[in-house]
């Protein structure tokens, strides 16, 4: 029986996205490569635990979960978390930014300073730019002052992401036109915290880092793993936790790498894609079925 491992999930670096197992082992991804695996027989979906401990019940969790996690565990995860707001003493300075996803998807966000653009990678931001650097809660006050002010939100539904991908603006310039925009309003508001320090407008493209240039419209994205089921197909694309694999049968298909965690999985040279498909039936010109 071919050995199992378990997922702990996608990573960026300025490498590129890497896929994590549990016990140190890192998969490193590349346009072109064969991303294909099982899902072993009879498995049943664990809970991740939280903040690098295991599950102490080892709690059984649903496919379609993202996070992985049981109710305490997921409690546990946000109870230190800048996202909560439960960690407003983090010393660390924070940095501002607003961040853009396709055409009417700009959000603004923070992030830690020493993690330089791996947020923006993580979430699939095709283009940024830094507003300013500070203390953890002036760059909060920040935020909130632009979702007021601005009415730009603070989070983008990743089904909107996958959506825009393939139908992206062709130039850097128009896919930074509506961040260029709002970084110009932003700076002229009043109530900004002395304590951050402002940002030139420098925007940064990740169409190239992501392989988005190009890219065919996806017809379905995989709903959830389950057991015996299979994914297989070449990676042609990678953006924030999602691989866009071009499929035997010629149509691209969207993984989430967070459905991976917490299944043991095996290693399926020749696998198809076997477990439930959401298809994209709404998208101009793809197919009704999904082969």
């Amino acid at each position: 029986m071919a050995q199992a491992w378990k997922c702990s999930g996608l990573r960026w670096s300025a490498g590129g996205p890497v896929l994590r197992w549990v016990g140190g082992r890192n998969s490193a991804l590349t346009w072109g490569k064969r991303v294909a695996f099982g899902v072993a027989e009879g498995g049943v979906r664990t809970c991740v635990g939280a903040r690098g401990h295991a599950c102490p019940a080892r709690a059984a969790v649903s496919g379609r979960s993202r996070g992985a996690r049981c109710e305490e565990c997921a409690r546990l995860d946000r109870a230190h978390s800048v996202a909560a707001d439960t960690l407003a003493d983090d010393p660390r300075p924070y940095r501002v930014y607003l961040a853009w996803f396709g055409p009417g998807m700009v959000k603004v966000g923070i992030t830690a300073h020493e993690r330089g653009s791996a947020r923006l990678w993580e979430q699939g931001a095709v283009c940024f730019s830094w507003l300013g650097t500070g203390p953890l809660m002036a760059a909060r006050r920040t935020e909130e002052l632009l979702r007021a002010a601005l009415s730009v939100p603070d989070r983008i539904p990743y089904g909107d992401k996958r959506a825009v991908r393939s139908a992206l603006p062709a130039s850097a310039a128009e896919r930074a036109a509506e961040i260029a925009e709002l970084h110009a309003r932003a700076v002229t508001l009043g109530g900004w915290p002395e304590s951050l320090e402002r940002a030139p407008y420098e925007p940064v493209d990740h169409l190239e880092v992501f392989g988005l240039a190009g890219l065919p419209t996806a017809v379905g994205e995989v709903s959830e793993l389950v057991a015996g089921g299979s994914v297989g197909g070449r990676l042609i694309a990678a953006a924030g936790p999602d691989l866009h694999l071009e499929t035997e049968g010629g149509g691209v298909v969207v993984l989430d790498t967070r459905l991976m965690t917490g299944w043991d999985l095996v290693p399926a040279d020749g696998a198809e894609i076997t477990v439930p498909m959401r298809e994209f039936k709404e998208t101009p010109g793809v197919q009704d079925g999904l082969f």
